[in-house]
């Protein structure tokens, strides 16, 4: 996996105008009264429709199949779909509950046991049939449906906006995450990057998309399947880049906008989380129907234990080159919005610091996924290093403001964090350490230090080896839990066209909204421990957010997370193991 970096511009200044509609949008979901599925009110009225009922789809002669999105949707009417899914722990099976909205009330539906397995969608939500000219049935499939993905409306005095997170996290500790359809509005049933493409000759077929049958008993959905005329075309890449008036492919490479990538999972759009990287064929390709490969933002750390791997950072300078190629910015993660450009915080603070007695955030650690080994490559010989992903987030209920000030010529910036009322007012601020610019490749922003730390634990958690990386640009970039109180479903700085300053700025702000985690994956400088020397054996990785309890939260003794590991193997060939944590099965 890839991930491509851009240059951040100053993030927006968020907590003056958030807040009030962040309670909003969550409004729905807090105080809702619980029934059971058999006693419950009825909810929105489902209908599933073809944009179209003919489409041509393009098979590439450099990679041959296609993708199915067929432009098929689910509308709500009367009210949203909406869904809350949870689980308690990560000893708990993930459930599912649908908010019905009855009189203007909110009422909690509790859905069947084993209705959802994880928090990517609705399992085996459409089922597509497609047959060739002939009526033989060539494929049978069936794909999740994320209804996060909000389309467009279907009538024009509905909503101007959708009130919903913009994809489904797939996260492996995701928490909390809240799905729907906004009233008057439609949402792909296409399962994006959830989906691979398939291999159909060229000629003409038919597509019939239908509702899986427990998803019509359970929601009221009409059986009425959609059908669509499909032609199949062969093209090249070659023949299309060279077409009269045709868009080049490097102007293209960055543009796969529409319902395939609005739903794409966190991995899959900006920020620092783990993605899907396009292969050279794909990253060359003209866009077609079907969501396309879309470019991760990453970031990493100023104090890294080793260097950045060899073979991380020959992929992240490669993908960076590719991005700048393209004019690529980063694509979007969960819920995000892309927000203007900040002017420059050019003052430090006035006034007498104070920390007052306001709601602040309160920040958690997931425990370490991803974890891999590598021997570094030719550049660092006989070195062996433990990689992993890590990710803090915000439980809330309020935001982590931190803005830097940069004396006239002074390497480093000064670091302070903000406080709001209930009403958005700031209310306060203190200092909270420093911010440094990060010039290597992959980089090239600045981070905060003294926001997480990592460390090897032994078996007896004693502490074996530190990781040097302190220092973190922060972004939204997955959304842990979009259940808790004044969760944004809609946060702003998710990549990193949107944050973390250039190299001549005066000032930068950096916020982690509530809701949302920020994720550094195994591929970044300092995500990794130096494990040349440790012996084999039991130990853990520990995640630990605020480690010099600088930032001011609401509870600092939630901030460590642990994840077991098992080191064998020799020098060179080191092994690791890594067994479930509960119910969560991600190494």
């Amino acid at each position: 996996m890839t991930r491509t970096r851009t240059t951040r511009m100053r993030r927006p200044l968020l907590a003056g105008t958030t807040a009030i509609a962040v309670m909003t949008v969550t409004a729905g979901i807090v105080g809702t009264t619980t029934e059971s599925a058999n006693a419950a009110p009825a909810g929105p009225k489902l209908s599933l429709i073809a944009a179209s009922t003919s489409l041509t789809l393009t098979s590439w002669k450099e990679e041959p199949g296609v993708y199915l999105d067929l432009g098929t949707y689910l509308t709500a009417e009367g009210t949203p779909l909406e869904l809350k899914v949870t689980r308690k722990s990560y000893k708990d099976p993930v459930t599912i509950t649908q908010t019905v909205y009855e009189g203007g009330k909110a009422k909690s539906k509790t859905l069947p046991t084993g209705t959802v397995k994880d928090f990517s969608g609705l399992p085996g939500f459409a089922e597509i049939t497609v047959t060739d000219k002939a009526g033989k049935q060539v494929l049978k499939r069936a794909e999740n449906f994320c209804p996060n993905n909000a389309s467009g409306r279907v009538r024009p005095d509905a909503p101007a906006t959708s009130k919903y997170p913009e994809s489904c996290p797939t996260n492996p500790f995701t928490l909390g995450s809240v799905w729907g359809v906004e009233k008057g509005w439609a949402a792909n049933t296409y399962a994006g990057s959830y989906t691979e493409s398939v291999k159909l000759p060229v000629g003409t077929y038919t597509a019939k998309v239908s509702v899986a049958k427990k998803y019509r008993d359970l929601f009221g959905i009409a059986d009425k399947p959609a059908t669509v005329k499909l032609t199949v075309q062969e093209r090249s890449f070659e023949d299309a880049q060279g077409a009269p008036g045709s868009r080049s492919a490097k102007a293209q490479a960055g543009e796969h906008g529409g319902h395939g990538a609005a739903h794409q999972p966190p991995a899959a759009h900006s920020g620092h989380g783990p993605g899907h990287a396009p292969t050279p064929a794909q990253a060359a390709a003209p866009v077609t129907s079907g969501a396309g490969p879309s470019y991760n933002v990453g970031h990493g750390p100023l104090k890294a234990a080793p260097p950045a791997l060899p073979w991380a950072l020959k992929k992240q300078q490669a993908a960076a080159a590719r991005s700048m190629q393209v004019g690529d910015t980063g694509g979007q993660t969960d819920g995000s919005r892309k927000a203007p450009a900040l002017a420059p915080l050019a003052k430090r603070p006035v006034g007498k610091a104070s920390v007052p007695n306001v709601p602040k955030p309160d920040l958690r650690s997931l425990p370490a996924y991803g974890i891999t080994i590598s021997d570094g490559g030719q550049d660092v010989p006989g070195k062996d290093y433990l990689a992993f992903s890590a990710n803090v987030w915000n439980a809330g209920p309020a935001q982590l403001v931190v803005d830097g000030f940069r004396s006239p010529g002074k390497a480093k910036m000064d670091a302070y964090q903000y406080f709001y009322d209930a009403k958005g007012k700031q209310v306060g601020f203190t200092p909270t350490g420093t911010m440094e610019w990060d010039p290597r490749p992959g980089h090239v922003h600045w981070h905060f230090t003294d926001f997480a730390s990592y460390r090897l634990l032994k078996a007896d958690q004693k502490e074996a080896v530190r990781s040097g990386k302190e220092a973190f640009c922060l972004a939204n970039t997955d959304a842990v839990d979009y259940t808790v109180k004044n969760a944004n479903w809609h946060p702003y700085n998710t990549d990193l066209s949107t944050a973390c300053g250039q190299e001549n700025s005066i000032s930068v702000r950096e916020v982690l909204d509530v809701g949302s985690g920020d994720t550094y994956t195994q591929d970044l400088p300092g995500q990794s421990f130096d494990i040349t020397d440790v012996p084999n054996g039991t130990y853990y990785i520990q995640v630990l957010a605020n480690p010099e309890k600088k930032l001011k939260e609401t509870n600092v003794n939630n901030n460590s997370a642990l994840r077991k590991i098992v080191l064998g193997g020799t020098p060179g060939k080191r092994t690791v193991k890594v067994p479930a944590h509960d119910l969560v099965n991600a190494n």
